[in-house]
Formats: C-alpha cells, structure tokens, sequence
C-alpha cells in the first residue's frame, strides 16, 4: 500500500535546483520534494506521497493521521521502520 502521508518540514535545501526538505514522520526523517508546494516553510506540516509533498496541512489534522496510522500499524507498513 502507498499512502499519502503527514510530515514536519525540519529543513530546506536545493538539490540540483529542485527545492528539497527533510520531513518528519513521526519519527522517521525522509528527503522530500517541496517543488509542488512553494509555500511550505520550516515547522509547517505536508502531506507527502512517493516523496512528493502535495499539500499544506495543520497541525492537529497530522498528529491526528499520525496516530490513526500508527495504530493501525501502517507507518511500520509503508516506512518498513517502527516509528514511536
């Protein structure tokens, strides 16, 4: 299964002119593209699919999809890592 899903920008950077960020998904950190979402600053969270950021997201909506995922034990699913 590919999910889409939320993160914490933790850092920018450009990688071959492309506009990256280090995402945070509830523990696992992943480089990810920002090209789609220009607006996205450090502290914000995304929605990411294939490392792809798709979208701004609040806080509340993210911790909330976080925690359905880790019940249902699908971040260990689609990182292939046991997140906290």
């Amino acid at each position: 299964m590919c999910l889409a899903v939320p993160g914490k920008v933790e850092s920018i950077f450009e990688d071959s002119g492309t506009r990256m960020g280090k995402v945070n998904f509830g523990g696992v950190v992943k480089d990810v593209c920002l090209a789609y979402v220009p607006e996205i600053e450090v502290g914000d969270y995304t929605i990411v699919h294939v490392g792809f950021a798709l979208s701004r997201l609040d806080e509340a909506s993210a911790q909330a999809t976080l925690q359905t995922f880790r019940e249902l034990g699908l971040l260990e699913e689609e990182f292939g890592e046991a997140s906290p």
